[in-house]
């Protein structure tokens, strides 16, 4: 009987147990939600096992469950690679890129342009471009490259480093006449701040290096947008801390000022980020070599 259980059911059920219903797993799968359901109680009925105990409200892994999903989910890990490498064209570059990127100047600019250049290129490429901001896991998101700044923690990753982000501290001069300057990080309590993901702003003393200094800031303004921070404080409405390269023309015409100029910010590794352990098809390793190609020009 175990030898005519369905991969499909297998897999939906793997896929239930990351998303966490049937309504994510079936939309994830372009079926009905009772498609999924009758495919859940076909596997339990051929196994003679309960996999999930379900109510109205929850759903939950069994014990039989939990163990199931963990090896599953593991070897159709390695199905699906053994798949990729017997179907991918070593000659041609064509197939689905599935990319993750940070927001803002870097990706909505940079990453996006280099994307449309790489399609120019390679007509048979598609490309799925998401711009969420949310910590994301390659595999269990199904990612499969992925642009981040900032330290890389994960050893599971190979990481390319493409550039060094310069951070700066801005205000508008429309804002420092109305509110002033500060000259201290700890003096930023006391003004309107408008803040990304990241409210402890580090600083570091330009002369006095082993002088530290942390700041958590409230922001008048919160965003994980990039643009709608720079737009706030060409408005005037507070003090940002961002990547230089979101507003050089602004700082250059003088519309934005840098301050604190005894106070600097640690620049910030831009990288992107690939499965160590994962089968990488033509097309992906090409589009790695042009995105360097790209920043190193």
């Amino acid at each position: 009987m175990l030898n005519q259980i369905n991969l499909a059911d297998i897999r939906a059920f793997v896929l239930i147990s990351q998303l966490g219903n049937f309504t994510k797993a079936a939309d994830a799968m372009g079926v009905s939600r009772s498609h999924v359901s009758r495919q859940i109680s076909a596997l339990e009925n051929q196994m003679g096992v309960t996999l999930l105990t379900r109510t109205t409200r929850t759903l939950r892994l069994t014990q039989a469950g939990e163990r199931f999903y963990r090896q599953c989910e593991h070897a159709l890990h390695q199905i699906d690679q053994a798949l990729i490498a017997a179907v991918d064209d070593t000659e041609q570059v064509r197939g689905l890129i599935r990319i993750n990127c940070v927001g803002g100047y870097l990706g909505e600019e940079l990453i996006a342009n280099a994307v449309a250049k790489f399609m120019t290129c390679h007509p048979d490429v598609r490309i799925d471009l998401d711009f969420s901001s949310h910590r994301i896991d390659l595999i269990e998101d199904q990612f499969d490259i992925a642009f981040r700044m900032g330290a890389l923690e994960d050893a599971g990753f190979i990481a390319k480093h493409l550039m060094t982000v310069d951070m700066v501290t801005l205000a508008s001069p429309s804002y420092i006449a109305t509110y002033g300057e500060p000259t201290h990080p700890r003096e930023l309590s006391q003004h309107r701040a408008l803040t990304g993901s990241v409210t402890k702003w580090h600083y570091r003393h330009a002369t006095q290096t082993n002088t530290h200094v942390d700041v958590n800031v409230k922001g008048k303004l919160t965003s994980k947008n990039g643009r709608s921070l720079v737009a706030g404080a060409l408005a005037g409405n507070g003090i940002i801390r961002v990547p230089r390269v979101y507003c050089e023309q602004e700082i250059s015409e003088g519309y934005l000022v840098e301050i604190m100029p005894d106070w600097q910010i640690a620049s910030v590794p831009f990288s992107a980020i690939f499965h160590k352990d994962r089968y990488q098809p033509k097309r992906l390793r090409e589009f790695v070599d042009f995105i360097k190609q790209e920043f190193s020009a």
